[in-house]
């Protein structure tokens, strides 16, 4: 018996669904991270921070707080004004720590941010972020 193209819909347009929303669900955090640094949205970004982050910004190099860590990354972009953000490089293959490389280019220049998250009870949590000069280009 020959099933129509309709019913062939009905019954497998469903089962299309179920198995590619778990996969839509599941954004790549380094795009997340990405994102939400795009759109200059750092106390969002914050809510990622550990309890207390590496940052090195340029030469300086501290730990600090997950609060004192937004208003430092908060104070750093408005200082130098967004204008673009792109992704260099990820690494994924660890699923307890990853590892992203954006290009920000700002009015005042091109800059590297590097960040590590790591897994910790379940969640990834950026614990280094460090903007160095694009020395590359």
């Amino acid at each position: 018996m020959l099933l129509s193209i309709t019913t062939m819909k009905h019954y497998y347009l469903p089962l299309f669904i179920l198995l590619i929303a778990p996969a839509i669900s599941f954004a790549d955090p380094i795009d997340k991270v990405a994102d939400l640094i795009r759109q200059g949205d750092i106390h969002e970004l914050s809510k990622l921070f550990a309890s207390s982050v590496d940052i090195t910004i340029l030469d300086q190099e501290y730990v600090y707080p997950k609060a004192q860590a937004e208003i430092i990354l908060a104070k750093f972009f408005s200082e130098n004004k967004l204008e673009k953000v792109s992704v260099l490089h990820k690494v994924n293959s660890n699923q307890n720590y990853r590892f992203g490389v954006l290009l920000v280019t700002t009015a005042k220049g091109i800059f590297r941010l590097t960040f590590t998250l790591k897994e910790t009870d379940g969640t990834l949590t950026i614990i280094d972020l460090r903007i160095e000069t694009d020395k590359v280009r």
